[in-house]
């Protein structure tokens, strides 16, 4: 009897919640006994607003048995490069059992951690990307010294990270291939070594909704951001000739969102979904509800809430109220994180702010003047 378990997806919060179609991030275990496969498959972004390497280390560890081969399949755009860091490493202890599969993308982060597998398989179709890492930092001079510095330090990181799985390549080259955000086809990435197999290739979307994350990217090849462009492929069509389209009733779908918002505690939400949804049908009516709880959570999450009406009425999907949160956080200058990930073009600069001037130290230090006295200063800032 064939033993199966189900796969485990995460929220960014840690919560476990049902698995669905197309899901971004799944493990499971198939076949008899002595024939188990673990399966392993990254399809989003690595870290805080994806699969972090916590979570995916716990997951692995569950189903691993020591010795039942490991197959960990990646479409990611990357992430944080310390998640994708610890991906590698957590591969590279598999030992020769570990294959990684690149099923569309690995890039950035996802790159350095499918070279953490014993073998490559790269779909023929599919792309690896190298670049330097990136980061955002606030504070003074020296701060800006020791951000540069950490930087450097994780640029070693990444280069011994390819350099362990292609030995023989030239490091010159290497660093600069990577300097200068470089995107390998299939083979390409095998004649450097950093993967060892070209396989068939297969219909995968590029970057799993992620299309404003890609478009970060400064050489991302034309042909991927046109796939972001193509609609939906629609269901396949029964035998049956059409039916005639249902008598919509506006006034019940109306009720029905008012319910489900009063029950999700989303009520400040019915506006933007009345308007998004237009009342079309009930699909685009639940399907509209599933998606503004997500953008909600997201935003609650960032602690931005002041965003989900205005994302839930634009009709934006989650992918990119993730990327719009995300560049909104970036932008406000708080904060240290260490990512692969690049500003889009037409970022606005960070502007620098002067510090507020200090009127209760000037006080004090003119009332000393006059009386020959020291005055108790308040407000000091280091």
């Amino acid at each position: 009897m064939s033993k199966k378990t189900r796969p485990r997806v995460y929220n960014r919060a840690g919560e476990r919640v049902p698995v669905q179609d197309k899901t971004w991030y799944a493990v499971h275990a198939s076949g008899e006994a002595t024939e188990r496969v673990i399966e392993v498959f990254v399809y989003g972004e690595i870290g805080g607003w994806g699969i972090t390497a916590n979570q995916f280390v716990q997951d692995l560890r569950a189903m691993d048995d020591g010795v039942s081969p490991v197959i960990a399949a990646f479409n990611s755009i990357g992430g944080d490069l310390f998640d994708g860091l610890a991906m590698h490493n957590a591969l590279s202890r598999l030992g020769e059992r570990c294959t990684g599969r690149v099923d569309a993308l690995a890039a950035s982060a996802a790159s350095v951690a499918v070279c953490g597998a014993h073998r490559v398989v790269i779909a023929s179709n599919a792309m690896l990307m190298i670049h330097n890492p990136w980061t955002y930092a606030a504070g003074d001079a020296e701060d800006f010294r020791k951000v540069a510095d950490v930087l450097d330090q994780t640029m070693e990181a990444i280069i011994a990270a390819y350099k362990a799985k292609a030995p023989d390549i030239d490091e010159v080259e290497l660093r600069r291939l990577v300097a200068n955000e470089t995107w390998l086809t299939a083979n390409e990435a095998v004649a450097l070594g950093l993967a060892d197999e070209v396989g068939d290739g297969v219909t995968v979307k590029a970057c799993v909704g992620q299309g404003a994350v890609l478009q970060r990217y400064q050489h991302a090849p034309a042909e991927l951001l046109a796939q972001l462009d193509e609609p939906p492929e629609p269901d396949p069509e029964p035998d049956d000739p059409p039916l005639t389209p249902p008598v919509v009733d506006s006034t019940k779908l109306a009720l029905m969102i008012t319910q489900r918002c009063a029950e999700s505690g989303i009520s400040n939400l019915i506006e933007p979904l009345l308007s998004s949804t237009k009342l079309e049908s009930e699909a685009i009516v639940q399907a509209g509800l599933t998606r503004a709880k997500a953008v909600n959570d997201l935003c609650v999450a960032a602690r931005l809430p002041e965003f989900s009406a205005e994302y839930v009425a634009a009709g934006l999907d989650v992918a990119a109220v993730r990327a719009r949160l995300f560049d909104k956080i970036v932008g406000s200058g708080k904060g240290f994180e260490i990512d692969n990930s690049l500003p889009l073009d037409d970022d606005p600069a960070l502007k620098v702010q002067a510090k507020k001037i200090d009127q209760p130290s000037i006080w004090s230090a003119r009332q000393a003047a006059q009386t020959g006295k020291s005055q108790p200063a308040s407000g000091v800032r280091r």
